[in-house]
């Protein structure tokens, strides 16, 4: 009663081909290298757009540790001239 009945699928008949073994294949100089090079384009501008993105976000990184470093700096300083007075 809960079980669900799956439709009948009809027998679909296999199709074979036949490749007659006295033509030679198509010479290879004759393709296109356009897909290639755009594939190889397109590979090149998204490594060139993630090192970018990389080298900035390690700017940002080196630049927060500079600044932190400074405050440390001058709070140390601003706390051992109050403890000498």
């Amino acid at each position: 009663m809960f079980r669900p009945k799956l439709p009948d699928t009809p027998h679909v008949p296999s199709i074979t081909t036949h490749i007659p073994q006295d033509h030679a294949p198509a010479p290879s100089a004759g393709r296109s290298v356009a897909p290639f090079v755009g594939v190889g384009a397109g590979a090149v501008a998204a490594v060139v757009v993630i090192g970018v993105v990389l080298t900035a976000l390690l700017a940002a990184v080196a630049l927060s540790a500079v600044s932190v470093a400074i405050a440390a700096v001058v709070l140390r300083s601003l706390i051992t001239g109050a403890n000498r007075r």
